[in-house]
């Protein structure tokens, strides 16, 4: 198998952010202004990387699925966004919030890049608060910090319980400015569905007009892909129900190596599954943590009359409740990383002590909050958060404790990029979720905003320049050369197959067969036995889609049915390739959970020895095909390799 060289500069960990602006090339900004980027996205990522491209000078065409990129779905990110600022001087440092990273991602992140994301991240702040996001202050004026999952310091900063819009929002300004200043067009209602390569570089996209139903082409120097996660390859997850991974799938189809697939996040504070007509679940944010506190109750016959409606939380007394969370890590107790919460979650569940008429919730409670802070206190910081969860369920976490289940949510997986977030594709860059290079085989809680800000702002529109330097010579690319040609009628061909297939199933009764095959072999427990069962299930799912399809209406126009069957196809490949390497990764970390890999007391069990490296997996032109494993090493120098402890 391949190893790979992730470019990464020589020298100690703590010297590997370059000051990509001392060594610019293009010292002229007359020049920038020759070169053209298209940004795919407009969440923080995109968002911020257009915005800033703009300022620098380039013509920027940035793609936005929605009808306004306030709609991408980084407004549902409402816990916070970390940064190692140390407000309250209790310990928080560069190094810890990148220790911490590290550690919380299993040890299977990329070293470097988990340092550099560190080191940014107090600028991050400072560039929101300069742009208007009224984060939440404390008495005296200073910024306010609270804890999230996987630290022992305060370093999340948050805007009550909707950080991720109002982040959005300021770097939607910026965007909105640039747009006005001429040097970013924005195309909402544009959704990418093929990478274009001229002598193996990324020199354009064909892009799908969602309200006209047209293909159009677009040329440019280089192409940055922020399009996000694909946690909707199992129908239910906590993302937006039109966020996908067609564009990832495009770029891997053309040659971009897709690292870590397995690595798929199941987020513990979910509101559970109600029924079989639901169409997404609802997050409730990670910030409750703080101040909530987990239990199941201690009797198997209290479980049973909760799960039978004839008892209700707030009747069981104290000493009848389990703090599982505090009982088995008292060190961090509630605030123990997503994975560890969610398995600890499934495996009380499993044993009958689930408190919904499931079976499938566990509580999380805030009257131990209340009576010690009060209930205006407590509406302050989550009031927002607590009305939507009354507003879904009928019940008010104020009189009662919430019901929660684990759910997908964040792909820590994504197309492979060296250090200067470039894909195995020249021209062709990745920044935010779908890149896999910051969390390892975890994400902890308020880095998504994290490193979305950081790619956008501070690292591609730097690392970025190194490729175009050597671009200025080179002219503007005619849209009508053949390669152009050949990949949009590669897309006509696939659009006018899946329109005359005419089928019996409808796009969501198939994608929902697809979510169970995905939750039940390939989700929260993973076995050998059960993921080979699971890929041979889901080859069958491709070839109902290719018999049974049925898509109403006409491929012209709007056809959101049209849209979605895209989208489905590609959702059924991510699942193959999610299960592929979910086999090949004999052991158990982060969101990757082999069962057949863990501790006595039901902890995830690496294996360094064999699985100290990234997944990369290679496309060998068909669907029908596995994928090749190519691998990248990991290299550690400033942090010690060892089991993850949060007990003590």
């Amino acid at each position: 198998m391949t190893k790979i060289d992730s470019k990464i500069p020589e020298g100690p960990v703590a010297e590997k952010w370059t000051n990509y602006k001392a060594h610019q090339k293009l010292v002229n900004p007359a020049n920038k202004r020759r070169l053209d980027i298209i940004v795919v996205g407009t969440g923080l990522a995109g968002a911020s990387a257009a915005a800033s491209l703009g300022e620098m000078g380039f013509r920027v065409f940035n793609f936005c699925i929605q009808d306004s990129p306030r709609r991408a779905h980084s407004i549902a990110a409402q816990g916070g966004i970390n940064a190692a600022k140390n407000y309250q001087n209790d310990g928080d440092s560069v190094y810890r919030l990148f220790y911490d990273t590290v550690k919380g991602g299993d040890y299977r992140a990329r070293e470097a890049n988990v340092y550099r994301l560190a080191e940014v991240s107090n600028n991050i702040i400072d560039q929101c608060v300069a742009q208007g996001v009224p984060f939440a202050r404390e008495y005296g004026g200073l910024l306010d910090n609270r804890s999230f999952g996987g630290a022992q310091v305060s370093r999340t900063f948050y805007a009550k319980g909707q950080t991720g819009q109002q982040l959005l929002l300021g770097a939607y300004s910026a965007l909105s400015r640039q747009v006005n200043v001429g040097t970013v067009k924005l195309y909402t209602r544009y959704e990418m569905e093929d990478v274009v390569i001229i002598d193996g570089r990324a020199r354009g996209i064909i892009a799908k007009n969602l309200v006209t139903g047209k293909l159009e082409r677009f040329a440019a120097h280089a192409v940055v892909i922020a399009t996000g996660g694909y946690g909707n390859a199992y129908f239910l997850s906590t993302n937006a129900m039109a966020c996908n991974c067609s564009a990832a799938m495009a770029c891997y189809r053309k040659g971009a190596w897709f690292a870590n697939p397995a690595y798929v996040q199941i987020h513990p504070t979910c509101i559970p599954v109600h029924g079989d007509k639901q169409s997404k679940l609802t997050l409730m944010s990670e910030s409750l943590r703080n101040d909530g506190r987990i239990w199941v109750p201690k009797k198997l016959e209290d479980a049973k009359k909760l799960q039978e409606g004839t008892l209700q939380g707030k009747d069981i007394p104290e000493e009848d409740r389990d703090y599982y969370l505090e009982r088995r890590y008292p060190a961090f107790g509630n605030l123990v990383p997503r994975d560890v919460a969610s398995r600890a979650a499934k495996e009380r569940c499993d044993k009958g002590y689930g408190v919904n008429n499931t079976g499938l919730a566990v509580f999380l409670d805030f009257s131990e909050a209340i009576n010690r802070l009060g209930k205006d206190v407590v509406a302050q910081r989550y009031g927002n958060l607590f009305d939507m969860y009354e507003e879904i369920t009928d019940v008010s976490p104020y009189e009662n404790p919430m019901m929660i289940y684990p759910a997908i949510h964040y792909t820590m997986g994504g197309i492979w990029v060296d250090y200067e977030l470039m894909t195995s594709i020249k021209g062709l860059f990745a920044i935010g979720e779908c890149n896999f290079s910051d969390h390892g085989a975890n994400r902890l809680g308020a880095s998504a905003l994290m490193q979305g800000l950081a790619d956008g702002y501070f690292v591609l529109p730097y690392t970025i320049q190194n490729y175009l330097a050597d671009q200025i010579t080179v002219p503007r690319f005619s849209t009508d050369l053949p390669e152009f040609a050949a990949a949009e009628k590669a897309i006509q061909d696939k659009i006018d197959w899946m329109m005359n297939i005419k089928g019996k199933k409808s796009v969501d009764s198939i994608h929902k067969e697809l979510g169970h095959v995905m939750w039940e072999y390939v989700g929260m427990g993973r076995t050998a036995e059960g993921l080979k069962e699971g890929l041979k299930r889901l080859k069958e799912i491709r070839k109902e889609f290719e018999k049974e399809l049925f898509i109403p209406g006409e491929k012209e126009g709007m056809n959101v049915e049209l849209d979605k069957a895209i989208r489905l196809y590609d959702f059924i490949t991510m699942g193959e390739l999610v299960a592929y390497d979910a086999l090949n990764r004999n052991e158990s970390c982060g969101g990757h959970f082999r069962e057949e890999y863990q501790t006595e007391e039901g902890e995830a069990k690496r294996d360094d020895e064999n699985y100290f490296y990234v997944a990369c997996w290679e496309y060998q032109g068909s669907d029908e095909k596995e994928p090749v494993l190519l691998k990248e090493p990991l290299v550690y120098e400033a942090i010690k390799v060892q089991t993850r402890n949060y007990k003590s």
